[in-house]
């Protein structure tokens, strides 16, 4: 029942991101132009709607990282063909998410994406300036209280407790067992909490495109394309990069699976759902020779840790909205950057907009300010369908891998069996 009114709630929130976004830019050129008094008060306005949005998403940041990751991670389970299959994918995974955040903090540092905007700092931008020196870091990862770090949003510390806590369930037994259902639980119900507050985006979006439309007139639009296309560029790089190293270990047999990978890929693209492309993504799979089994156990673990698309978005989206601030970052704190989003990225994927979700509770850590999400708010959900679509051919690679390397990967349709 809920599978059947994704789509449509899916295409619904489409419509409204979009018609939002034209009320944004007509109303924006608009006060530009023909109400110059007004722009104060637009921009007001503006700062409400992103702001309200922005807090509702902090606010369910702490329970939902806490929450996905200790069932992610329980899940795993002790069983050796769980252990085997989960620990050579898990390595793909980690080795595919590194690559991809490499991948765009260099071309955001090649194309800067971010030049231009001269968007105005935040008041309090002081207040977030605190560099990181490596003993200090250290010791920073791990929380001396989980309640004082989910009170501050500090993911990196929330991270290191609940992989910690999700690795202790197995030995506790029954009440582990109970706990882990408790998490799963805990995840459904944020991922709709999470859902709700996504409601609110289209408002989030007309407030943030008609504020800095405003400000800035026609010369913001001109930014936004350019950004829209160095950023698709920059997917497409990726693409170039992922089936690469998927032939590496497929071979010819990469070229059938592409070919049944195209469906699921578009209907991603189409939906900006990964979700949505979970059923015929497995059914495609399973055509392209991978037993049901692998795919079924692969899918959801990669829908969990294996957004590569999304995690991309991170480095190249953090390092766009320093340079639209104005504000330098060395490459020793975009390299520590990225090992913080490499953990963090493990919290929250899967949830709609995970990488402004992600982006959100880490951009302070780095003196860099939230409200820079506002920026990219008014066009994410263009960015979410490319998103989407890397995500979708990322976990199709890697269930193709993992059956390859179980060495269970058929020429035809898969049958249901794997070696023990």
């Amino acid at each position: 029942m809920g599978s059947a009114a994704q789509p449509a709630n899916t295409r619904k929130r489409t419509y409204a991101i979009l018609v939002a976004l034209v009320l944004g830019v007509v109303s924006g050129l608009a006060v530009h132009s023909f109400l110059p008094a007004y722009v104060h008060d637009a921009e007001q306005i503006a700062s409400l709607l992103t702001g309200l949005f922005l807090r509702l998403i902090r606010m369910v940041i702490a329970p939902l990282v806490f929450a996905t990751l200790v069932s992610g991670i329980g899940k795993l389970g002790d069983d050796t063909l769980v252990l085997r299959v989960g620990g050579r994918v898990l390595l793909w995974f980690i080795c595919m998410s590194f690559l991809s955040l490499i991948i765009g903090l260099v071309a955001a540092n090649v194309l800067r994406p971010g030049a231009g905007f001269s968007a105005p700092l935040p008041a309090d931008i002081s207040s977030l300036k605190h560099p990181f020196q490596p003993i200090d870091f250290i010791l920073h990862i791990v929380p001396t209280s989980i309640l004082d770090s989910m009170a501050r949003n500090d993911i990196l510390q929330i991270v290191v407790f609940s992989v910690l806590f999700g690795l202790s369930l197995p030995a506790a037994g029954k009440a582990g067992k109970t706990m882990l259902a408790w998490s799963e639980e805990l995840s459904h119900i944020m991922l709709r909490m999470t859902d709700m507050v996504m409601v609110l985006a289209p408002l989030a979006v007309f407030g943030s495109i008609m504020g800095s439309l405003a400000h800035s007139g026609i010369d913001m639009l001109i930014q936004f394309g350019r950004f829209l296309l160095e950023f698709y560029s920059t997917i497409m790089a990726q693409w170039v990069v992922l089936t690469g190293l998927a032939f590496c270990v497929l071979g010819l047999r990469l070229k059938p699976l592409i070919k049944n990978l195209v469906q699921p890929v578009l209907l991603g693209f189409s939906t900006a759902s990964s979700e949505s492309a979970y059923p015929l993504l497995l059914e495609k799979l399973e055509e392209s020779g991978v037993p049901a089994r692998i795919a079924g156990f692969v899918l959801p673990l990669g829908y969990s840790f294996n957004l590569d698309g999304s995690i991309m978005f991170q480095s190249f989206g953090a390092i766009f909205i320093a340079q639209a601030y104005g504000i330098h970052l060395p490459w020793s704190q975009q390299i520590l950057m990225v090992l913080v989003m490499m953990l963090s990225s493990k919290g929250i994927a899967g949830v709609p907009r995970a990488s402004l979700v992600t982006l959100v509770a880490v951009l302070p850590q780095f003196g860099l300010p939230e409200s820079g999400i506002a920026l990219i708010l008014g066009i994410d959900h263009f960015l979410d369908m490319a998103r989407t679509a890397t995500n979708v051919l990322g976990n199709g690679y890697a269930a193709a891998v993992s059956a390859k390397w179980e060495g269970v990967l058929s020429d035809g349709p898969a049958e249901d069996t794997i070696q023990g």
